[in-house]
């Protein structure tokens, strides 16, 4: 490797360091956050100790999608974080910010996908909210699951395991929501789900169906997967 390359890391690093152990005002972090580089923006993140208002909100919302995974997931860690207030939580609410939440669930990397989860899990009292959210997560789901169920997965190719892993994690985000989802919903969902050749998948149906819901059609789905072929599937 070249003399420049490991000058850039040293330079990252010192830049790092500095500002790691230096301090900064509230004000000078969401300025950083909002226009710094990836180590700005990922140290600022996870500094910030406090969100003031709508507008701050909104750019940890913003650097949810589009920035390096560094940032992303210090993002999603502190959003999880602050959500845990309900007078903070608020604040993330605006619909603009769905389709943001929807793309992070199901980020390349998993941490950020549980964490954001976790974060929804504290609007389960906004009525407004779930209503909303979940219409868009059983149609992008139920979209996705209707492509997923044709894909010959002995090819293996990257666009299946792509595609299956955004499935993994919208059922989880379902199985989260499950109580507020309309259970005719549920069932086209699920009866698609229930039978698609990939464990994973089949796994994360059983788990919704841990869920009470009194209803004939989705007690027969959930008996069949207790007869499944992989031990993960049934042990729901």
């Amino acid at each position: 490797m070249t003399n420049g390359y490991y000058k850039t890391i040293d330079e990252n690093f010192n830049s790092a360091y500095k500002l790691l152990t230096s301090h900064q005002t509230h004000q000078e972090l969401i300025n950083m956050l909002k226009n710094g580089n990836i180590v700005e923006k990922q140290l600022a993140a996870l500094k910030i100790e406090h969100i003031e208002n709508e507008n701050e909100a909104q750019i940890f919302v913003d650097n949810l999608t589009g920035q390096d995974g560094k940032v992303r997931e210090a993002v999603s860690l502190k959003i999880a974080e602050f959500m845990k207030d309900p007078s903070i939580a608020m604040f993330f609410v605006p619909e603009k910010n769905y389709q943001i939440f929807l793309d992070a669930i199901i980020d390349i990397n998993g941490n950020i996908c549980r964490n954001i989860i976790t974060a929804l899990t504290y609007l389960k009292n906004n009525q407004k909210f779930c209503a909303i959210f979940c219409q868009k997560l059983i149609d992008k789901t139920y979209n996705l699951a209707n492509i997923i169920k044709d894909f010959d997965f002995q090819e293996g190719k990257y666009k299946v395991n792509k595609e299956v892993f955004k499935l993994y994690w919208y059922l989880e985000t379902i199985y989260q929501f499950a109580e507020m989802i309309d259970k005719n919903e549920l069932k086209k969902i699920l009866n698609i789900t229930k039978s698609i050749n990939e464990y994973t998948i089949r796994e994360k149906t059983a788990k919704i169906l841990t869920k009470d819901f009194l209803d004939d059609e989705l007690t027969q789905i959930k008996e069949l997967l207790k007869n499944d072929t992989n031990y993960y599937v049934r042990r729901f």
